[in-house]
């Protein structure tokens, strides 16, 4: 399949490393314009500076903003007037004890996970919707489905995202735009790497750590292996395509199996 994304501009947030970063090279190598984002200026342009090298002669454009706020967002959207396609990839998780999260935390989990995604969707569709073409994705999780008792308010956040996209979806029925969620699986970041240690023996050599978490915390993965961020971005790319042109309000798979049913 040759997708090209040519003449397209698209906002990853969230994307100086990991799996954002993974989605900005994606779409770069198909053609689009992207624009690279995180809240210090030093960060992305170090982060542009690795995509630039990743993907010769693709268009980065570097957006320095905090999109948890309307201040933000005003900030990329200065940055970045239109947007062909959005993907919300920016987003927190941890390990925590539920009786011990606090109300802010519960709070702060909403606001990064989903408020900022929604905030982003209200002042770009318009303009999609105008143009008659775009694409919306939201990063989810497994863990909006299977809630994991370490981290029920991540799961929450990331429940909430799915009904945050298939709502949107609605609302652009028939407009030539698509919103869609992907829902990642357990995935190979140096986030994630803090993660795992965090509840294996820090002593383990990462080869070995990695398989002793997916044994204890994530047997019910069919890879038995961490996903890794090239694997999300492949289908970040093809939602982002015109090939994709009749999925929309989906919540798509990408966890390695690790949901146990036939649907999210």
């Amino acid at each position: 399949m040759q997708i090209d994304l040519t003449g397209r501009t698209a906002l990853v947030t969230g994307s100086t490393q990991g799996i954002g970063a993974a989605i900005a090279a994606g779409l770069a190598r198909a053609g689009a314009r992207v624009g690279v984002n995180g809240r210090n200026e030093q960060r992305v342009a170090e982060g542009v500076a690795r995509l630039a090298a990743e993907v010769p002669g693709g268009a980065f454009v570097p957006v320095a903003a905090d999109v948890t706020n309307e201040e933000g967002a005003a900030r990329v959207l200065e940055a970045l007037p239109e947007v062909d396609v959005l993907v919300n990839n920016l987003g927190v998780f941890g390990a925590a004890d539920p009786l011990e999260i606090s109300d802010e935390e519960w709070r702060r989990y909403f606001e990064v996970n989903v408020l900022a995604a929604v905030r982003l969707i209200r002042m770009y569709l318009p303009g999609m919707t105008g143009r008659g073409w775009g694409r919306i994705q939201n990063i989810a999780s497994d863990s909006a489905i299977a809630i994991p008792a370490e981290m029920i308010h991540y799961g929450m956040s990331k429940t909430a995202l799915l009904a945050v996209g298939r709502g949107f979806a609605k609302q652009a029925a028939g407009t030539g735009v698509t919103v869609n969620s992907v829902i990642a699986g357990p995935t190979h970041t140096g986030g994630v790497e803090d993660f795992v240690y965090e509840l294996v023996d820090r002593g383990l050599p990462w080869d070995e750590a990695q398989r002793e978490f997916m044994r204890r915390h994530r047997p019910q993965s069919l890879l038995q292996r961490l996903i890794e961020p090239e694997e999300i971005a492949h289908m970040v790319v093809y939602l982002s395509s015109d090939q994709a042109s009749a999925t929309t309000g989906g919540a798509l798979r990408v966890d390695g199996g690790y949901v146990d049913s036939i649907l999210p």
